[in-house]
């Protein structure tokens, strides 16, 4: 798959920006391949989360955490950043070390992330102050949250491939699309998104497109971040 995102803090051909996105910055993307359950990637990113979390609350570092453990520190770091599925014996030895229950390290799996998805031409019509001829407003939904920076990407996707990247990141991010047709998946949800149609999600989720229907797909990707991700 071929993808190339113009925006703000945005790579580009020929160079780098100098002001990364804050997405990647404070966020996840690794790839999906196309015959993964977009399920296992969320479970996987609350072992990370709460492997993370329960480390830093215990004042080790990741090398001192991995000995106690007994596995490597660069396992224990994949862990952490949810780029390794961990078996059954290693979660095992994880709470162990923790003290705490195998499944307190799923804490957080099982929450249903919000979204709206509204389809072209669904949005509730709205007058606002001002409204003439000529001028309307459709409403294409809100999910409530205190916001700080928006970034405004227009991404395009040319090529299939056999793995799709999926992403994870503070703050409410509105897809619109423009070009094309995919399925797009968020938390345990997957949407058929045509032309016109948006998407409203909370970025915490794991989201990303699962079936590239119709190429060549541009879409329309605004991201309004928490204070704490600035």
């Amino acid at each position: 798959m071929c993808l190339r995102a113009v925006g703000e803090g945005a790579a580009y051909a020929g160079g780098v920006a100098e002001d990364p996105l804050i997405r990647n910055q404070s966020g996840t993307a690794r790839d999906r391949l196309v015959d993964q359950p977009v399920e296992e990637i969320e479970l996987e990113s609350a072992i990370a989360d709460n492997v993370r979390r329960l480390r830093r609350q215990s004042g080790l570092s990741v090398g001192d955490m991995a000995a106690k453990v007994g596995i490597s520190k660069a396992m224990l770091s994949k862990i952490e950043n949810a780029q390794t599925s961990c078996s059954l014996s290693t979660l095992s030895r994880l709470a162990s070390a923790f003290d705490v229950s195998v499944t307190s390290l799923f804490r957080g799996a099982d929450v249903e992330r919000s979204a709206v998805f509204v389809k072209a031409g669904e949005g509730s019509q709205i007058i606002r102050e001002g409204s003439r001829d000529g001028h309307e407003y459709e409403l294409l939904g809100s999910l409530r949250g205190e916001h700080k920076r928006l970034e405004c990407l227009m991404v395009t996707l040319t090529e299939k491939s056999l793995a799709q990247p999926l992403f994870q990141h503070p703050g409410t991010e509105f897809i619109y699309m423009i070009d094309g047709v995919m399925d797009y998946a968020h938390s345990r949800s997957v949407y058929r998104m045509n032309p016109g149609d948006s998407l409203q999600l909370d970025g915490e989720g794991a989201h990303g497109p699962v079936e590239l229907v119709e190429l060549p797909i541009r879409f329309l990707s605004v991201i309004a971040f928490p204070d704490s991700a600035v």
